[in-house]
């Protein structure tokens, strides 16, 4: 948030435009980024529901997550999951060597794929993982590595 400030009060945003901005209040600017990337980072991931890429629910993402056939999965956790459960993906992660990240909650992940309440979902085909890894971490970059939405576990 502080580039966004600074580059506000030298008017770079001006610059960068090459027309005249109006003043521009940092705090919001920040606030639409996020948003922004959360949406992206949303979208990518109903994408890959309706191409028929996600496993959601905590038996079927157990079940899968068991099955190392296929490569190219990334797990995302609600952050609202219980702990048990919660606790038995990210072994099952660990041991399929699967990227997991805290992400939303249950009801954000359940209203993404069009269904009830989800507390885990895995998103499979390496291109769909790839560009969720990469909108991920460019947001966690934009907060300096730090946020409760998208927390990257070691699953371990």
């Amino acid at each position: 948030m502080a580039c966004a400030a600074k580059a506000a009060e030298r008017n770079l945003f001006s610059k960068s435009f090459r027309q005249a901005v109006g003043p521009i209040d940092p705090d919001k600017l920040h606030g639409d980024i996020l948003r922004n990337m959360e949406e992206r980072i949303s979208s990518y991931i109903a994408l890959a529901n309706k191409a028929g890429k996600v496993v959601s629910g905590s038996e079927m993402v157990m079940e899968n997550l068991r099955r190392k056939t296929s490569p190219g999965k990334l797990v995302l956790l609600a952050h609202d999951i219980s702990e048990d459960i919660g606790l038995k993906i990210r072994h099952l992660a660990a041991l399929s060597e699967v990227t997991c990240y805290v992400f939303s909650d249950k009801n954000r992940l359940g209203e993404l794929l069009g269904k009830g309440l989800r507390s885990v979902v895995v998103v499979q085909g390496e291109g769909f993982v790839g560009s969720l890894k990469k909108e991920i971490d460019r947001y966690r970059n934009f907060l300096g590595g730090r946020d409760a939405h998208y927390e990257q576990n070691p699953c371990t």
